[in-house]
């Protein structure tokens, strides 16, 4: 019968911790990587199997590993909540990693709006709200998710909107949300929401540009249609 050798049998120089050591984390796969965070594997595979083949079921993408859910991730056995939770903030990080090393641009337009959510929110099969936090310039200081809903509707809080709007002195701002089902057609809540927001706005001296809705395809945009 073979028996499966676990990492601290395998040739040092192949061991992920080791190998990470002697060569600089660039030598290592995702997988391997990633059986660094999760430290052990499972009875029947070691950490690094054990990656590889969750990262199979995630078509070997960082991103779709990154929203996986915990509910999801600890249905690989071997998986529980603390490897679920440190697999996560790994991806997190590395998403704000990448965020970091961007310039925040100025935003002239909902087409850049579009672009600028479009890697955030293109496969989410869910709603999620955003505000784009401006300052004079029109340049973003800062992305505050607002709300996160089911498929079909987010509750927005207005008061939560101008809370961080005021904590970033924010002079302007857009709000944005996608819509999983595909339709580009603003719901009577979303014109509501637009509405009220704007008007509870301009109360603190603060500047509602745009509501801008997103799907996979393209975008709605308030103010490209005079209706804010």
């Amino acid at each position: 019968m073979n028996e499966k050798l676990n990492i601290n049998q395998w040739a040092e120089d192949d061991r992920p911790r080791e190998k990470m050591m002697r060569h600089g984390a660039a030598a290592l796969s995702n997988a391997e990587l990633l059986a660094i965070l999760i430290g052990s594997g499972n009875t029947q595979e070691d950490a690094v199997s054990l990656m590889q083949r969750v990262l199979k079921d995630c078509d070997d993408s960082l991103i779709r590993l990154g929203r996986m859910s915990m509910e999801e991730l600890t249905e690989f056995p071997g998986i529980g909540p603390a490897k679920a939770i440190s697999i996560l903030a790994a991806c997190e990080l590395g998403n704000r990693r990448v965020m970091d090393r961007i310039e925040q641009p100025t935003i002239k337009s909902a087409k850049q709006v579009y672009e600028y959510y479009y890697p955030l929110l293109c496969d989410e099969a869910a709603e999620y709200s955003y505000a784009l936090l401006l300052n004079q310039a029109s340049r973003v200081i800062k992305s505050s998710l607002i709300g996160k809903g089911g498929l079909s509707e987010t509750l927005v809080d207005i008061r939560i909107v101008l809370r961080e709007a005021l904590l970033n002195k924010a002079s302007s701002f857009i709000l944005c949300h996608n819509h999983p089902g595909g339709s580009l057609r603003p719901s009577r809540q979303d014109d509501q929401l637009t509405s009220r927001l704007s008007e509870a706005a301009k109360l603190m001296d603060i500047r509602l540009i745009d509501h801008v809705i997103f799907t996979a395809s393209g975008y709605y945009s308030y103010a490209d249609e005079g209706r804010i």
